[in-house]
């Protein structure tokens, strides 16, 4: 069976329409980050990105080329910590969302 839509334009859509998917893919992003899956966190972060605030924005936001962030967010980008937190940030703002840290307490 052939695709017949660009895996993009879901994102973007269902992005656009459903608020919590929205959240749903920042709060996965973060806990492929915390769960040593930066590969995948940065493709998370960057489908979030193109689907909301997009680069061009966002390379206002963090006082960073869109170049840059796009190699950043890139399967193999290398962001700084400082970067990151810009991008949560700028993410969290546009989403209009707040992080929740909780533990876990292990037997």
């Amino acid at each position: 069976m052939a695709i017949t839509r660009d895996f993009k334009e879901t994102i973007r859509e269902r992005v656009q329409h459903d608020e919590e998917f929205a959240t749903a893919l920042l709060d996965e992003s973060a806990a492929l980050f915390l769960n040593g899956e930066p590969d995948l966190a940065r493709l998370v972060l960057r489908d979030l990105v193109n689907a909301t605030i997009g680069f061009e924005e966002l390379a206002t936001e963090v006082e960073k080329p869109s170049k840059s962030l796009h190699r950043m967010l890139s399967a193999k980008g290398n962001p700084t910590m400082d970067n990151l937190t810009k991008i949560f940030s700028a993410l969290r703002y546009q989403l209009r969302v707040d992080f929740e840290v909780r533990t876990v307490q292990h037997a």
